[in-house]
């Protein structure tokens, strides 16, 4: 094809001419419009290349297998043989092979240029030969199926037959049987009826009965008490309230009656209600054959809690006094064997406790610390309390009654429900034999003590256990009223022997000889003992008390030890002053109620008795001042003159008084200046005895106060014209402090002060300086 197309090419192109001057003669060549057309289609479309693929692979001889576009193809033998039987019925059907299949060896040159020839002039009939070729061998292929369909068809008739036989033995056989069906699909009815009316009874037995192994549970004592027998239990009761249920409501509610079957219908009601009564008389009779079983149960577990140390409550044996309940008479009479164990086991653990001690010996038996009261008591009130402690959690823990909302140290509620009531019941029993040995101990320390310190501590003690077991096992317990009662008793031998040491305070005699002003040494150690006792009362307080009850308290103790230290320091100061005119009785008496003050002030329930020891410092205060005021007159020389200016009225003019007269009064003047420059106008060699500084200084002060004044008083009377003194200006300023009272003021350094201040506001400043 490629040498035609190029000799057409050579052929419309002349040699040595232009193709440029031949254009019009191309365009109308039939040859070249049909190049132009090859050249131009385009055969890169699937469909194109598929059916050139397939002319090239039939018209391809054997060694251009290859593809046109120029892969490799690689044949296997069996490519080969198809080819070959392929070739042989193409001989058979057109008596010659296609002319473009054959190519001698040596003409390979121009293969494809012949090839494409014959092939255009061979193709349809190469084609209608292969598509004989192919119907033949379908037709062949054919011929074998119909062979074996007529095969099927004789088996298909004959499978035909022998079902027609089938259905006519079966006909014939449902007809000989069909009595037995109708039997047995009435016997298949009655059947599920029967089914359905077991499976009913079945639920209501289940429902309504208990099991044998329930029934073991309950009744036999093989099986012991657990959750097997609780759960047979809880089924029962379930029973009984759903039988009775079942009863009022069959009593209550209409049934419906027909007018044939009434009688049936009334027997089965009757049946019904005797049903149920039984079941209600088996399921209470095994009710109480569990309830029997319990308390039996518990029984014995609580004596056998003596015996053991632990107090631990196991979830069986808490669930059982919990169903026991419903039995009052039963939980009781448990109870009471419990209440009698532990009081056997607390007393026996008591005793050896006292006389044995601890396991191994720790810790040391009580008894052992008898020399020691405070201790000794201590330990056997702490012992009881910590058993107590035990038994009450115990008991809370046995009837599951633990009070969330209560406060630790709180007091206990006994009334809010039964649990409670038993619990101070069981309390009060288990605790009950422990009060006799408690009480012979403690009457014997309480008795045989002779330091009222002690006895006060003891007392304080048991008052403070008396009120902790109040709150733990109620004011009616027997060892309450037992404490109560020892706490009495404490605190009346405490009182005894207070009395007994005021009492002996009283006779005690201060010493003739000692010139000293400070407190004795009896009433030094009364005041220690005293103060001992105040430390006790402040720790034992629980920090809610009222200012009443504060003060109640401690009141009477503060009487009967407060009081017979001052009797005895004013008492005893008049008797030696009596005998010792020279002691100073005042500053003694101040120095010991200051210390008595000293001593009380640290406490606040001391506020009344410190107010009464206060009423009496101020008298001695003002008493003070008086005394010092007289000696600083006569130690400044004007005490004559005061005295004559107080009786001037009765003796005529004042200057006619013999202690007023000018000289007198001259010399006394100038004793007076002289007095001023001295340090007696600082500090007084007497007050500085006193015990309170503040105090010593407030006196002087008033002191001084009063001699100003009197000394005003003696200027005014100098002054006046009736007390006929010559020049009295002159006499009065001949000295110092040369008659101006302002000036003395400043002396005393008292510059701040008024001139008018009189004796009383002095006493009442006196008086308030003793308060600090």
């Amino acid at each position: 094809m490629s040498s035609a197309v190029s000799a057409s090419a050579s052929s419309s192109h002349p040699q040595g001419s232009s193709p440029s001057h031949s254009t019009q003669p191309q365009a109308q060549n039939p040859i070249s419009l049909r190049l132009y057309k090859i050249l131009s289609a385009n055969f890169d479309d699937d469909a194109t290349r598929e059916a050139l693929d397939t002319l090239a692979a039939l018209y391809a001889p054997p060694s251009l297998a290859p593809s046109a576009k120029g892969k490799d193809v690689e044949h296997d033998a069996d490519a080969d043989a198809d080819a070959d039987a392929d070739d042989e019925r193409e001989e058979e059907v057109s008596g010659s092979r296609p002319t473009g299949v054959v190519v001698p060896a040596g003409l390979e040159e121009g293969v494809a240029g012949d090839i494409a020839a014959r092939a255009r002039k061979n193709l349809r009939r190469d084609v209608e030969s292969r598509l004989a070729e192919s119907s033949k061998q379908f037709l062949k292929a054919f011929g074998g199926v119909d062979k074996h369909l007529d095969t099927l068809q004789e088996h298909i008739g004959l499978m035909r037959v022998r079902c027609d036989e089938a259905q006519t033995q079966l006909r014939e056989t449902n007809a000989a049987c069909k009595s037995l069906l109708d039997r047995a699909g009435s016997l298949r009815e009655e059947r599920q009826g029967v089914a359905v009316r077991q499976s009913i009874i079945s639920a209501f037995l289940s429902r309504f009965t208990l099991s044998p192994s329930e029934k073991d549970a309950i009744s036999s004592w093989d099986v012991p008490i657990g959750p097997t027998f609780f759960a047979a239990m809880d089924k029962a009761a379930r029973i009984q309230a759903d039988c009775r249920v079942l009863l009022t409501a069959s009593l209550t509610l209409p049934t419906p009656s027909a007018t044939e079957g009434e009688g049936d219908g009334e027997d089965g009601e009757d049946r019904a209600t005797k049903a149920g009564r039984d079941i209600l008389a088996a399921t209470a009779s095994q009710l109480e054959q569990a309830y029997d079983k319990i308390f039996r149960w518990c029984s014995f577990e609580f004596r056998q809690m003596g015996k053991d140390a632990s107090l631990d409550v196991s979830p069986t044996m808490r669930e059982a006094v919990k169903r026991l309940r419903e039995r009052p008479e039963l939980l009781m009479e448990a109870l009471t064997y419990l209440s009698q164990t532990r009081q056997a086991t607390l007393l026996s653990s008591f005793m050896d406790a006292l006389t044995r001690g601890g396991p191994g010996g720790l810790p040391r038996p009580i008894e052992l610390h008898a020399h020691d009261p405070l201790r000794y008591v201590g330990d056997m009130l702490a012992w009881v309390h910590q058993a107590i402690a035990a038994e009450h959690e115990f008991l809370e823990s046995l009837f599951g009654a633990r009070d969330a909302r209560r406060m630790v140290g709180a007091a206990r509620s006994f009334g809010g429900s039964a649990e409670e009531g038993w619990i101070a019941e069981l309390m009060d029993g288990a605790v009950r034999g422990l009060c006799g040995p408690l009480r012979v101990r403690v009457q014997q320390t309480v008795r045989s003590q002779e330091s009222s310190i002690t006895s006060y501590k003891i007392a304080n003690l048991l008052q403070f256990y008396a009120v902790t077991m109040q709150r733990t096992v109620g004011r009616e317990a027997l060892l309450s009223k037992t404490l109560e009662e020892l706490t009495e008793l404490a605190y009346s031998v405490f009182y005894g022997a207070i009395e007994a040491q005021g009492r002996s305070l009283l006779h005690v005699t201060l010493d003739l000889d000692d010139t000293g002003v400070s407190p004795p040494l009896a009433i030094v150690d009364h005041a220690q003992v005293l103060r001992e006792m105040m430390a006790v009362y402040e720790s034992s307080l629980l920090g809610d008390e009222q200012e009443e009850e504060l003060q109640a308290g401690f009141r009477d103790i503060l009487d009967k030890m407060v009081d017979p230290a001052l009797e005895m320091t004013l008492t005893q100061a008049e008797e030696k002053k009596r005998q010792r005119p020279g002691w100073d009785k005042a500053v003694f008496v101040l120095n010991t109620l200051a210390y008595v003050q000293g001593v009380l002030e640290p406490f606040a329930f001391t506020t009344e008795k410190r107010g009464v020891v206060q009423g009496l410092v101020d008298a001695k205060v003002l008493q003070l001042i008086e005394e010092h005021y007289q000696d600083l007159l006569r130690d400044a020389g004007l005490a004559e003159v005061a005295a004559a200016c107080e009786t001037r009225s009765e003796q005529g003019p004042l200057s006619h008084v013999p202690a007023a007269e000018p000289a007198s009064l001259q010399r006394a003047l100038g004793r007076f200046s002289e007095w001023l420059s001295g340090a007696e106008v600082v500090q007084s060699r007497r007050l500085g005895r006193l015990a309170v500084q503040s105090v010593a200084g407030r006196v002087q002060q008033a002191a001084l106060e009063r001699v100003a004044a009197t000394y005003e008083r003696i200027c005014e009377e100098v002054r006046r014209p009736e007390n006929k003194y010559e020049a009295g200006a002159t006499l009065l300023g001949s000295e110092r402090p040369f008659g101006q009272v302002r000036l003395l003021w400043q002396i005393f350094g008292l510059e701040g002060r008024g001139e008018g201040e009189g004796e009383g506001e002095a006493g009442s400043r006196g008086l308030g300086g003793t308060e600090g």
